[in-house]
């Protein structure tokens, strides 16, 4: 079996997150910022046999998709035209930024952590990938 990686794209930052090779488990990577995300995603997906990118993308409470929508597509398609190989998954992320503050403040995490955006990300990326499995 191969990685799935998961994607929670922001204008500033990339949060990510992935499986073990038997898919049993995920954990969070590092935060990675707008100018140096592809450079990490290329070296990740070349060394780490990842099979699979889910990217989570984001819609309003009526199902209409949110301004990142152009953007998250864009990165689809320069997976694709780079990595033809690999599947490509859109998958809902629900709110998961609001969902990864409450997990982080039920862990009592301090004040000056919880206001780390990174660590957010990192966790939203996770919560998007545990999403995806639960529905596969």
């Amino acid at each position: 079996m191969s990685r799935i990686l998961a994607v929670d794209y922001g204008t500033k930052r990339i949060g990510l997150a992935v499986t073990d090779p038997l898919q049993i488990s995920v954990n969070g990577l590092p935060t990675q910022s707008q100018a140096n995300y592809w450079a990490f995603l290329e070296t990740y997906i070349l060394e780490e046999d990842v099979g699979k990118v889910v990217l989570g993308y984001p819609e309003h409470a009526d199902g209409a998709p949110t301004a990142l929508y152009p953007h998250i597509k864009g990165l689809a398609r320069k997976l694709k035209k780079n990595f033809p190989e690999l599947q490509l998954v859109l998958h809902p992320e629900d709110y998961t930024s609001k969902r990864a503050s409450e997990i982080i403040l039920k862990a009592g995490v301090n004040k000056k952590q919880r206001r780390e955006k990174e660590r957010i990300d990192k966790i939203s990326a996770v919560l998007i990938l545990q999403d995806y499995l639960g529905h596969i």
